[in-house]
C-alpha cells in the first residue's frame, strides 16, 4: 500500500466532509461503507477501491485530482451546485428519509407539503 497516498486521500476526504458539515456515518452510508471502515480511510490506514473513490468524490463534491492530491496549482476545485445548496439539516433529513418505508415516506411528504403552505 502507498501510505503517502492513503494519508493524502484521507486528509482531503476529512477536510471536505468537515467543510460540508457531514458526519463520518453520513459519508460512510452514502459511499457504501460501514463507519469504522470509513474512519480507517480518513485516517489513511487503507486505500479505497476505485468505485469507492468515485463515490467518495461524488458524495463530497470533489474531483479525483483533489482526492489524490494532484490538483494543479491555481486550478479551482469545481463545486457541485447541489452540495452547495444543502445544509447540514437538509442532509440529515434526507438521510432519515432514505430509511423510511414507502408508507412513512408518503406521510413525511404530506407533512412537508402542509408545512410549506
Amino acid at each position: 500500500m502507498n501510505e503517502e497516498l492513503a494519508i493524502t486521500i484521507g486528509t482531503v476526504a476529512r477536510e471536505a466532509r468537515e467543510k460540508l458539515g457531514m458526519t463520518r456515518a453520513e459519508v460512510a452510508e452514502r459511499v457504501g461503507l460501514v463507519e469504522p471502515a470509513y474512519g480507517r480511510l480518513e485516517r489513511g490506514k487503507v486505500l479505497p477501491s476505485v468505485p469507492v473513490l468515485h463515490r467518495l468524490g461524488m458524495t463530497l463534491g470533489i474531483s479525483p485530482e483533489a482526492l489524490l492530491g494532484t490538483m494543479p496549482p491555481g486550478k479551482k476545485q469545481p463545486r457541485s451546485p447541489t452540495l452547495e445548496a444543502e445544509t447540514p439539516e437538509l442532509r440529515r433529513l434526507l438521510a432519515l428519509a432514505r430509511k423510511l418505508d414507502e408508507e412513512k415516506l408518503d406521510a413525511l411528504l404530506h407533512v412537508a407539503t402542509v408545512l410549506t403552505r
